[in-house]
């Protein structure tokens, strides 16, 4: 027997309005009597939703947040075990309460197996019937605030992680203020030593004349070249610094190339290592923050010197990629591994600057984990296992794309290519 929607006046979902305490209840069966007897039981308790074949009982579990079903096995049309399996697929977490008149081993057993919390024999008994669906009600709360406190654990975890993201930049752009202090001390020095020159070759005189007139333009000269490159560079770093994402300037490579250079120099890392820098032959200017990509390469020089504690080689250089890029022709694999290929902008012309070392490779089984946070083959002492995670942070944010190719007892090359400004 099928009943007209209108007969049924609960068949409408309440409102939250209504009843907002109330779970809700679903009864499905194709027989008006034992709807209407269910309904009478638990019309107090829960907020009821009535159905009187599967199609309509799917089309209120998605309009609705239902916490149990209460089914009958044997309808016409869609059974009630073909119904739980829908349920579920609709909503996993659903609890779900079979009622049969003709039980069988076989139709229990399946209806358990998807996911079903209990069954009931018809002709039912209400004591029973309240506490199989409060047992029910429970297991669905329960449900709920475990995925409720798993989901506030995860993100719990993750603002610790990007806490830690945010540690882990901060002290790498230390290292970069650290370069800074190391490339103005270069001009402070000169300055200073010129300034001790200059006094001594003036002392008493009070007129300069000839020689030492000649001697103190001179030198007065390269004290304002060095005083202006203290401000160039100061000013540099400082503009990288201070700009958003979305407000980069045009940043020209080879500059970065030199301050990287002084910056990994003075690494420890760099040991008896061989490190070298290749400028472009042709500057050119990526929309890129210039301290942002300073920190991606230092890191992936870094790692690169680190990947061994053999005497080897690094080398940073770029090359001008007049195309944009055929993405269909990287291939994450054993030996191969793109980042942030659906975030890259990959619009032509483009600078490609790889990092490539002479180290020994990276194993397939660790190369899909290598970006992931914490995750390091050094010791504590010389890695965090936060560097190449950055490095992933800052390619996503720039929109760029990172592709590593890599191949044992042959190194590995971290390529970034980077969209070049008009």
């Amino acid at each position: 027997m099928h009943l007209q929607p209108q007969s049924d006046p609960v068949s409408k979902p309440p409102t939250a309005a209504t009843v907002p305490q109330k779970q809700t209840l679903l009864i499905v069966d194709d027989e008006e009597g034992p709807r209407q007897s269910l309904r009478v039981v638990f019309k107090d308790a829960y907020n009821l939703l009535m159905a009187d074949d599967g199609a309509r009982a799917i089309e209120l579990v998605k309009q609705n947040k239902v916490d149990v079903v209460i089914t009958d096995i044997r309808m016409a049309g869609m059974s009630g075990v073909e119904l739980l399996g829908q349920l579920k697929s609709v909503d996993p977490t659903i609890e779900v309460i079979m009622l049969t008149a003709y039980e069988t081993v076989d139709t229990l057993r399946l209806a358990l197996r998807l996911g079903a919390c209990d069954y009931l024999n018809k002709p039912f008994d209400i004591i029973t019937m309240r506490k199989a669906v409060a047992n029910a009600m429970e297991r669905r709360s329960l449900g709920e605030e475990i995925r409720n406190n798993g989901q506030q654990l995860q993100e719990l975890q993750k603002e610790l992680q990007n806490q830690k993201m945010v540690e882990e930049i901060t002290r790498t752009r230390g290292e970069i203020y650290a370069s800074i202090i190391h490339d103005i001390n270069g001009p402070l020095t000169v300055i200073s030593g010129f300034i001790q020159l200059m006094n001594q070759r003036i002392g008493a005189n009070a007129r300069l004349e000839g020689e030492d007139l000649d001697f103190i333009k001179d030198r007065l000269k390269t004290i304002t070249r060095q005083v202006t490159n203290c401000i160039e560079i100061s000013r540099r770093y400082l503009s990288f610094l201070r700009q958003n994402s979305e407000e980069n300037p045009p940043v020209g490579v080879n500059q970065i190339l030199e301050d990287l250079h002084d910056l990994v120099h003075v690494h420890p890392s760099v040991k008896d290592n061989d490190f070298s820098i290749e400028p472009l032959t042709q500057d050119v200017t990526v929309k890129i923050n210039g301290t942002d990509l300073i920190q991606i390469l230092f890191n992936l020089a870094v790692n690169g010197l680190q990947c061994t504690p053999a005497k080897h080689s690094v080398t940073i250089k770029g090359s001008y990629c007049p195309q944009a890029l055929d993405l269909s022709q990287f291939v994450d694999g054993a030996e191969e591994r793109l980042i942030n290929r659906e975030g890259f902008k990959n619009a032509a012309p483009l600078l490609a600057l790889s990092v490539q070392d002479g180290g020994p490779g990276i194993p397939a089984a660790i190369l899909p984990n290598i970006f992931d946070p914490y995750f390091t083959t050094k010791s504590a002492s010389e890695g965090t296992g936060l560097g190449l995670n950055v490095v992933q942070r800052l390619v996503k944010e720039a929109k760029a794309v990172l592709h590593v190719q890599t191949k044992m007892g042959q190194g590995t090359t971290f390529t970034l290519y980077l969209p070049i400004a008009n």
